[in-house]
């Protein structure tokens, strides 16, 4: 049984396939053609315990495209609320589903989910990764580069979330150097030696710096909100520790007229990034955006078609 909880379980290989596949189910899109449905009939739980517009309508379109049907809940909706364990849960979900996607406040409950499950288990988004997302921004960059391999990217800002945190692992796996650009206090240096594996394997080099300027000469600029959900009550000591890396036209003229500027959205526009960066001409938030539907088919026909 495979799943994806962190992009960590899958070969540098596996993702360049998953890209691959990616591509082509988007250039098929955008021509217009009609492809035979390779699920007819067939179930993916959408399970969201945190609000979602690209997740959840990504995950959605993906299914509908792949001829499955896609049930979105919450736990308020399921007997989780009144006590039924996450084993029970996924014991039955695997009866009726063909997979699941779950949106999670704690990376744990996945790996529970995972356990129990006989059908695939997809991480919509959790405390520590966000591969989906990972899957989106590296095909974004393909496409605006040329190049899949041998990539700069720096993401500027909240270096510890779990969007920097997948960014760094498909970094890892396809032979990128991802700069971690942000305060001191937010390195998590251990996340270097878990990919020291696959660093070895592709060349790749992963690396804190504190220093904006360390965006120069890259072929994107990444960044995400400060204020995460679930970290409200940091709210504003986060905005002071990270106003200096807010990304605005200073940064993207440091960083260069070939880098690309990245965001997985939703954006808090005159924090982490301003008006004029988002909107402009350097600006790949969109693609990036309508490239999770077409990375969210490639992870379900991966994972289904290998069952």
């Amino acid at each position: 049984m495979r799943h994806l909880l962190t992009l960590l379980e899958f070969a540098p290989h596996e993702v360049e396939d998953l890209l691959r596949i990616s591509r082509d189910f988007k250039t098929r899109f955008l021509a217009g053609e009609v492809y035979t449905p390779l699920f007819p009939g067939r179930v993916l739980l959408l399970y969201f315990e945190k609000h979602s517009t690209r997740t959840r309508l990504s995950l959605t379109a993906a299914a509908a495209q792949l001829g499955m049907q896609a049930v979105y809940t919450t736990p308020n909706e399921l007997q989780l609320a009144r006590g039924e364990t996450v084993a029970d849960t996924m014991r039955v979900v695997s009866r009726y589903a063909a997979a699941v996607a779950a949106r999670v406040y704690k990376h744990e409950t996945l790996d529970e989910m995972a356990r129990h499950s006989s059908i695939p288990v997809i991480n919509a988004l959790s405390d520590r990764h966000h591969p989906l997302q990972a899957l989106a921004d590296a095909l974004t960059l393909w496409e605006r580069s040329g190049r899949l391999h041998n990539l700069k990217v720096a993401f500027v800002g909240d270096v510890s979330n779990n969007v920097a945190t997948s960014l760094a692992i498909i970094g890892a796996k396809l032979g990128w150097e991802v700069r971690l650009v942000g305060p001191k206090q937010l390195w998590n240096q251990k996340l270097v030696d878990e990919l020291a594996e696959d660093l070895a394997k592709t060349g790749a080099r992963i690396y804190f710096t504190d220093s904006i300027n360390d965006v120069a000469g890259v072929d994107g600029v990444y960044t995400d909100v400060w204020v995460s959900m679930g970290f409200e009550k940091e709210a504003e000591e986060r905005r002071k520790m990270l106003r200096p890396y807010q990304v605005n036209s200073r940064v993207m003229d440091i960083a260069g007229k070939k880098a690309v500027f990245l965001h997985c959205l939703p954006a808090h526009r005159g924090e982490e990034v301003t008006d004029d960066v988002i909107d402009g001409p350097q600006s790949a938030v969109w693609d990036q955006a309508e490239n999770r539907m077409h990375t969210a088919k490639a992870v379900l026909a991966y994972l289904l078609k290998t069952r």
